[in-house]
Order: structure tokens, then C-alpha cells, then sequence
């Protein structure tokens, strides 16, 4: 089994500080900086050269700020939770801002979402790369070109997956998924739904996508060392993860039109 790489980044294996109100910004700031640093590189290890990682940690370090003005510790939440959403978003928020993309990668990410969402919800199981390659009108060879101009973006997606994000501020997002209990009940069980469907679409992804998933998101290996862990290049493993990424996008899209 892998080993679960927490122990090598000091923010997860230290200690809880002080809440902020007990702590100054610039105790927590050197406490967190090498949270900054860790999540900057992750998200850096997907983005082309010429962006740079200081860019990236100096736009966390105004998510730390961030976090530190509005942390809130009656929400049951650890600092240290809420702190990375506020990092990470800070971060994404740069790039969106930076709008390095090209217009035609937009363009390609589009028609692939659109090939996948039809295809799962037309078979009911998850799309195969021939199908959605012959749904696209290409060869296998121009598909796997596709996914690798694509997977950048799914970095910066979220603002963009539709009508069913319309409505979500980060604040929102992050009390999904940092898990943080609310004293509405209605809200406590939208939050639970919405945690239920996330958990059957992860389910639902094909096994060796699944595998991706578990050992990227909750593991915290990078895409090299899945690779190493599964017997495939870093560059197989990231296309497993893209497409893994654009089933679930399209599974959760299902779930909000319905809605």
C-alpha cells in the first residue's frame, strides 16, 4: 500500500496552532509557509514552464491572509483545512486572472466535456476512448492529443462548469469539502447530498481511474509516483486523471441540471 505522504510536509504533521485570534498574522504565516509552498507545487507540477512558482506562492500567501481575516472557528472546521481551500483558491484565482490558456484549448476542452457528459448519460456507464474518440470525429492518436491540451484546464474550471456552480461562492465550496458541520438543517443535508453523489460518481469512474484519484487526492502522491506505484509513465497517469476528471465533471453537471 503506499505510504501516505502527510509525514513529509510539516503543515499536515505539526501540530494545530492557535486559532488566529490568538496568534499573530506573522506567527501563522511562518507557521504556514511551507503549506504555501507544497500546495503551489503540486498545482505548479500541471502548468507550463513559463508560469512561475514564486508567482503561485506569493498568490497563496494572500490566501493566507485571507484565511487568517476570516477563519471562523466556531464552524468546526481546522484552521489548517480551511487555510489550503484558501491557498489553492488564491492561487487558481491568479491564473484565471493571468488567462494563459489559449483560446483554442478552451475550445478543445469544450468539445471533450460535451463528448463525455452525452456519452454517459446517453450509455449510462462510463464513455471508452473509442467512443468518444468516434463522438469527436478522430483517431485514437488525436484524442490522447486532446486530453493532454486539456488537462490544464481543468485546473481552472470550476467557475466554469456551469449553471449548477452558478450559485457557489468558495466559501460554499469549501464547506463541502473540508467537511464543516451547519446548524440549518437544510443545508446540512444539501451539503450531505451533495458529498453522497461526489462519493458515486468517484465510484462509478473505472478502476484504474478510481485508483488515480485515491492515490492523488487522498494519498498525495504525485503523478510520478503513481506512475511508479501502477507501472505507467507520468504522462499515462495524467491522462487517466483528466479523463477521470471530466467523467466526474459530468456526472456532477447530471446531478445539478437535475436538480
Amino acid at each position: 500500500m503506499p505510504r501516505n505522504k502527510a509525514a513529509k510536509f510539516s503543515p499536515y504533521a505539526a501540530q494545530e496552532p492557535a486559532p488566529p485570534n490568538a496568534a499573530s498574522r506573522e506567527e501563522l504565516i511562518t507557521q504556514y509557509t511551507p503549506l504555501i509552498k507544497y500546495v503551489a507545487s503540486r498545482i505548479a507540477m500541471r502548468l507550463p514552464p513559463n508560469v512561475a512558482l514564486d508567482d503561485l506562492v506569493s498568490a497563496g500567501v494572500i490566501g493566507l491572509i485571507d484565511a487568517i481575516e476570516k477563519y471562523d472557528p466556531g464552524r468546526n472546521t481546522q484552521f489548517k483545512t480551511y487555510a489550503e481551500f484558501r491557498i489553492k483558491g488564491a492561487i487558481l484565482d491568479e491564473l484565471r486572472s493571468l488567462d494563459w490558456v489559449p483560446r483554442s484549448v478552451r475550445k478543445k476542452f469544450h468539445r471533450l466535456e460535451a463528448a463525455y457528459a452525452k456519452l454517459q448519460k446517453d450509455n449510462g456507464r462510463p464513455a471508452k476512448d473509442e467512443e468518444v474518440a468516434a463522438e469527436l470525429g478522430v483517431d485514437l492518436d488525436e484524442f490522447h492529443r486532446l486530453i493532454d491540451a486539456s488537462r490544464n484546464i481543468l485546473l481552472l474550471s470550476l467557475d466554469g462548469a456551469g449553471s449548477f456552480a452558478a450559485n457557489l461562492s468558495r466559501d460554499d465550496v469549501v464547506e463541502v469539502v473540508a467537511g464543516a458541520k451547519t446548524e440549518d438543517p437544510a443545508e446540512a443535508l444539501g451539503l450531505s447530498e451533495l458529498r453522497d453523489e461526489v462519493a458515486k460518481a468517484i465510484d462509478s469512474l473505472p478502476v484504474k481511474e478510481r485508483y488515480v484519484v485515491s492515490l492523488y487526492y487522498y494519498e498525495e502522491l504525485t503523478m510520478k509516483e503513481i506512475g511508479e506505484v501502477m507501472g505507467y509513465t507520468e504522462s499515462r497517469i495524467s491522462q487517466m486523471h483528466t479523463k477521470a476528471m471530466f467523467r466526474l465533471r459530468a456526472k456532477l453537471r447530471e446531478y445539478f441540471e437535475e436538480r
